[in-house]
């Protein structure tokens, strides 16, 4: 397997210069900000979309999960594989274009098939962005500050959800209940679908930014009969994912715990505080963004930071240790939220389920770069969000829905079918502490590899 008896050790160019190396991170971050802010924002567009097209509480929950999900794993492989080979950083850029159009698009929608589309176009271009990511932040950093930057541009993630809630939510509640806009060559369209158009085509700036970075020298590349590996065929690929099964697979379903629990809170929570005790979107947008935002953001780079300090002291399996951390506290939370008697304590509550769920979302992917080889990131990379969005997108959002409707009296339990499919998903919170031992092992096989 990669770097055995053919394989030797060459001369590496020095990595960049540490501030060139975080304004790539600064730009991959404001990416996945615009990433999220594009993902979440239909969160908080539920009630007034329910009202102008007519869709149900389940054709919400596709439009949610699996719309998005369907072309967003099953491309994220293909992706994957010619990250490995190609240029990241224009990859990225395609993919930030083709996902900021697709969410303008979904202003232009006036059914539910139509915003289906569109919600698997958005899938289409952000399946670029985290097949690549990650590996170029692993060119850019040696292991020992890996985590650190891999958990700064996961703080995206935080902000983007932040931004969709805080100022969506405000211009969601101005917009509901007036009139259609009239625009020219659109027509008249609904308020909602504005807030598509506002927070979309921004991105298109986003993608022209990318061209002001550069292609990293790619490490810790195989070296076999003499001669650097350009690509590995599919087949060596499956071959290694088989032979660390263990640590591969336990990897991407724990942290499919995290994924079920936290696709599940960021669709379904607001609508849980309207229903539930009668917030209305300004209200809940705003706290619930600052919540998200402040303990998303602290809690990646708190994530980072645990998992780097470890390795650091020598704890091979620091990083899956701060996801265990992060995934317990989630899901201790994430169970009692919506049982709470009144907002405030459910409020409360959310500030550290937003930190724990901050916590494995930075160390999840930092926790795969150190075992992986170079020539096989972007791949093992996708595979990884593949089992994550598969489990996190389409189970998350629509199981809710489903269990409010099965077990529960219909909508107006909503928050019950969140509570039980938290506590349902957190009982397997097992497969992660099974990890640690195969983990370790894969860490110190990767250290053997050295600089190539």
């Amino acid at each position: 397997m990669p770097h055995s008896a053919d394989t030797h050790k060459s001369i590496a160019p020095p990595y960049p210069s540490a501030r060139y190396s975080w304004y790539v991170v600064a730009v991959l971050m404001l990416a996945y900000v615009f990433a999220f802010l594009d993902r979440q924002i239909l969160s908080l567009l539920v009630e007034p979309i329910k009202r102008d097209i007519g869709v149900t509480d389940f054709q919400m929950s596709l439009l949610l999960g699996p719309a998005f999900a369907v072309f967003y794993v099953t491309l994220g492989i293909p992706v994957g594989r010619l990250a490995d080979k190609r240029s990241r950083r224009t990859i990225i850029g395609i993919g930030i274009a083709i996902w900021s159009i697709m969410t303008a698009a979904c202003g232009l929608a006036k059914t539910f098939t139509q915003l289906m589309m569109f919600r698997i176009g958005v899938g289409v271009g952000e399946a670029t962005l985290q097949p690549c990511a990650a590996s170029v932040l692993s060119d850019y950093f040696p292991r020992e500050k890996r985590g650190r930057a891999i958990s700064v541009y996961s703080m995206g993630l935080g902000i983007g959800a932040g931004l969709a809630f805080v100022l969506g939510g405000q211009v969601v509640a101005s917009i509901m209940d007036g009139p259609q806009i009239s625009l020219p060559i659109v027509g008249d369209i609904y308020g909602w679908q504005v807030v598509f158009l506002v927070v979309g085509l921004p991105g298109l700036l986003i993608a022209a930014l990318m061209l002001t970075i550069k292609e990293p020298y790619r490490r810790d590349r195989i070296v076999v009969d003499g001669k650097e590996v350009e690509q590995l065929p599919i087949s060596a690929v499956i071959r290694f994912l088989l032979s660390h099964w263990r640590t591969y697979g336990s990897h991407f379903l724990g942290l499919s715990i995290m994924g079920i629990i936290g696709n599940a809170y960021l669709a379904w929570i607001p609508t849980v505080f309207i229903r539930t005790w009668g917030w209305g979107i300004a209200e809940i947008s705003l706290y619930y963004g600052l919540v998200v935002s402040i303990g998303g953001v602290s809690g990646a780079y708190l994530g980072g930071w645990m998992g780097d300090k470890m390795y650091e002291r020598g704890i091979k399996d620091g990083h899956m240790r701060a996801v265990l951390i992060g995934t317990t506290m989630l899901v201790i939370v994430a169970v009692l939220v919506p049982l709470m008697p009144n907002p405030w304590l459910g409020l409360l509550l959310l500030i550290p389920h937003a930190i724990g769920s901050g916590i494995s979302t930075a160390c999840g992917p930092a926790a795969l770069m150190m075992i992986t080889p170079n020539e096989m990131r972007g791949q093992i990379s996708a595979v990884y969000w593949f089992v994550f969005s598969i489990l996190g997108l389409v189970i998350g959002p629509t199981a809710v829905a489903l269990a409010s409707d099965i077990f529960f009296d219909g909508p107006k339990d909503i928050r019950y079918g969140l509570s039980l499919v938290s506590a349902v998903a957190g009982s397997f919170i097992w497969i992660l502490v099974f990890n640690l031992k195969p983990y370790r092992a894969s860490v110190i096989e990767a250290e053997s590899w050295g600089e190539l």
